[in-house]
């Protein structure tokens, strides 16, 4: 066989195998011919599981889920965090993507009523906030981004 041919047949593998775990990797458990056998399939139905385990959240948690993410967010440093991080924490407008995890790349945006920049008030408490959510979420890889009132970034953090 050719070096050419060689290269064409390695990028035609190539790919396939990338079109086969994109197509796998945005399944979200609609088209499944396997009944039982995935994750996703034995809590499809109303958060029970196939061992006839429920994973419902307990009455207490079920007004925060209908709540927005920055409000559950706020809920939780008001009941857990440290006086400076509840200060901090008062200054959160909106977050974006604390819901959406893969443990791949997961990445939050905080975005806060504070001005001036990198160079600005909300330097110091951005850090704060950035900790605060690194206690209320876990990821493997998650990174969350602090911003000011303008959207310029301010502070960011692993969580």
């Amino acid at each position: 066989m050719g070096m050419k041919s060689k290269i064409a047949l390695g990028a035609v593998v190539g790919i396939v195998v990338i079109g086969a775990v994109s197509a796998n990797s945005g399944d979200s458990g609609g088209g499944s011919g396997d009944k039982g056998t995935s994750a996703s399939a034995e809590q499809r139905s109303g958060g029970t599981k196939s061992d006839g385990a429920s994973d419902a959240k307990p009455a207490e948690d079920k007004g925060t889920e209908k709540a927005s993410q920055a409000e559950q967010f706020k809920a939780f440093v008001q009941k857990n965090g440290t006086p400076q991080e509840k200060e901090a924490i008062s200054h959160v407008t909106k977050v974006q993507g604390a819901d959406e995890q893969n443990d791949i790349l997961d990445a939050a945006d905080v975005y806060t009523d504070f001005t001036g920049g990198i160079m600005g008030e909300g330097t110091a408490p951005a850090k704060l906030i950035a900790s605060a959510f690194a206690d209320w979420k876990q990821s493997d890889n998650g990174l969350v981004t602090v911003y000011d009132a303008d959207g310029e970034i301010i502070g960011n953090g692993n969580f």
